[in-house]
């Protein structure tokens, strides 16, 4: 049988079955599940590599590439870093990737496949490994990714851009007219937090505004990979809101993991936005965000692009590990305006 044969019973182009025999890594599940299912159906066999006609490929070994999460369990809920990896690749099919994917529940632990230098490259996410454990990674290639590292953390990393975040959402403010802002958050010690909020307070001075700090209590030694938050909680910080004077009504939320609860708890205090308040989003998780009551603006971290910085600067790293200096990749987030297109606000 054809390879045209198997894509018209796949229903997919012949250069996608032409991916799944020789490049499956970047063909996404669904479709690699499906024409896999009709080689199998007709017993398609594709000719080994030595044997098949015409030239050879030239590319380059995939490059063994592990995503660490530090501080967690094996879950379902990390797979939108493979998710989006697909995407990345299908974009750009010279950059052959063998993804594996690594879980500890402790910053102190090293995985086997690290220490034994199994990967070419580590990606790494969650809790900051402990000193002792990045200091027996030093010969092997690792980039840090996303926004949890301490200033301390010693090597490359990229992440998005969260003082501009922080600015961006200052300056949405102030040009919807409010006086009175605070900055919400159910943990004031996750990184992310502190520095939007910091960069958030000191943009909404510069614009004379009065700014509020509602955050909830650290919670030292938790994983930020976890990030459940206590309709209790939100319900405190709505209670703290509204008993505040003068009372914010512009309000930035850095992250959007708990925001869902917090604006249950104001509608349940009678809190209706547009009238009592505006809120903007410093994350934008579609999930989460098409879930909410109404549509706030949001500021999109650019979740893809990053991915594809993190990969395309580790694979860079690998191939030039003796180059001097710690490298720092930023990237800056987009501001989608919400819902719908409102006057200012006027209380």
């Amino acid at each position: 049988m054809l390879i045209a044969d198997i894509a018209r019973k796949a229903k997919v182009s012949p250069a996608t079955v032409s991916r799944v025999i020789n490049q499956p890594h970047l063909v996404a599940s669904d479709r690699l599940a499906r024409v896999q299912a009709v080689m199998s159906a007709v017993n398609y066999k594709p000719t080994p590599l030595n044997r098949r006609r015409g030239p050879k490929s030239r590319m380059a070994a995939p490059k063994k590439i592990a995503v660490w999460f530090v501080g967690a369990r094996k879950s379902s809920n990390f797979n939108w870093f493979q998710e989006q990896l697909l995407q990345v690749q299908e974009a750009n099919e010279k950059q052959r990737i063998d993804l594996s994917v690594i879980y500890t529940e402790s910053a102190d632990e090293l995985p086997r496949a690290l220490a034994e230098n199994q990967v070419d490259g580590v990606i790494i996410q969650g809790m900051e490994p402990s000193a002792q454990v990045l200091q027996r990674l030093a010969g092997l290639p690792h980039v840090w990714f996303m926004t949890r590292r301490t200033l301390t953390y010693p090597g490359d990393y990229v992440e998005p851009d969260n003082a501009l975040n922080g600015r961006m959402a200052a300056d949405y403010l102030h040009s919807r007219g409010h006086k009175v802002v605070a900055v919400v958050s159910t943990d004031s010690a996750y990184t992310a937090v502190a520095w939007r909020a910091e960069a958030f307070g000191l943009r909404a001075r510069e614009h004379g505004l009065t700014v509020i700090n509602i955050l909830g209590k650290p919670k030292p030694g938790v994983s930020y990979l976890i990030e459940n938050s206590a309709h209790e909680e939100c319900e405190s910080l709505a209670r703290r809101l509204a008993q505040t004077n003068p009372r914010p009504t512009g309000l930035y939320l850095p992250v959007d993991h708990f925001c869902g609860s917090f604006f249950r708890a104001l509608r349940q205090a009678e809190f209706k936005p547009g009238r009592d308040f505006e809120a903007i989003l410093g994350n934008y998780n579609p999930v989460i965000y098409h879930n909410l009551d109404h549509l706030p603006p949001v500021l999109d971290i650019n979740l893809s692009t990053l991915v594809r910085k993190v990969v395309d600067h580790l694979v860079w790293r690998c191939e030039n590990l003796p180059a001097n200096g710690r490298i720092g990749i930023t990237v800056s987030p987009t501001l989608i305006p919400g819902g719908a297109n409102r006057t200012p606000f006027s209380a």
